[in-house]
């Protein structure tokens, strides 16, 4: 799943609004927990897999607007995929993201947005075998129309801070 991770963040993170919580800065209260790379741990849940105890593992990118038929093929398909190729996933790292980040030279981040995301599902030949060339490419089609939409749009912030430029 690592290995298909920023391609994964375009069915677990499926909104413009998704963005804003995978990535997101240290909140006043501490509560943030999302991950922020593509990293694995134990019981720590600021890495985008957390493995609590034996036999149990926990995928923490996905937000409440995934689709859990869409998410779920494709978490199997990635799945499959490391069994099958036998893909190390690399070092555990037990840090806290937030309060102790790693050198970004030695682990990856996740996409920054939706755009990116979905590039990163265009580029991933594991989950487009396996979910199949038409499904991927209505997918894509669909969450490209809904980045223009947005990216066309001025917001309340364009407004505000470059109305007078």
């Amino acid at each position: 799943m690592l290995h298909s991770a920023e391609a994964l963040c375009a069915f677990s993170n499926p909104t413009i609004n998704s963005y804003k919580r995978i990535n997101a800065p240290v909140t006043t209260s501490g509560a943030t927990w999302a991950p922020s790379t593509i990293t694995y741990s134990g019981n720590n849940r600021t890495h985008a897999i957390r493995i609590p105890d034996a036999g149990r593992f926990e995928f923490r990118l996905a937000d409440g607007a995934a689709n859990p038929y869409l998410l779920a093929a494709a978490l199997i398909a990635a799945g499959l995929d490391g069994i099958v190729q036998r893909r190390n996933p690399g070092p555990r790292y037990d840090n806290n993201s937030y309060t102790d980040p790693l050198p970004l030279d030695q682990v990856k981040q996740l996409p920054t947005n939706l755009l990116d995301a979905l590039r990163c599902l265009k580029a991933n030949t594991v989950l487009t075998q396996s979910l199949g060339e038409r499904l991927t490419t209505a997918y894509l089609k669909l969450k490209h129309q809904e980045w223009n939409e947005y990216s066309t749009c001025i917001t309340p912030w364009e407004l505000e801070n470059t109305l007078d430029c």
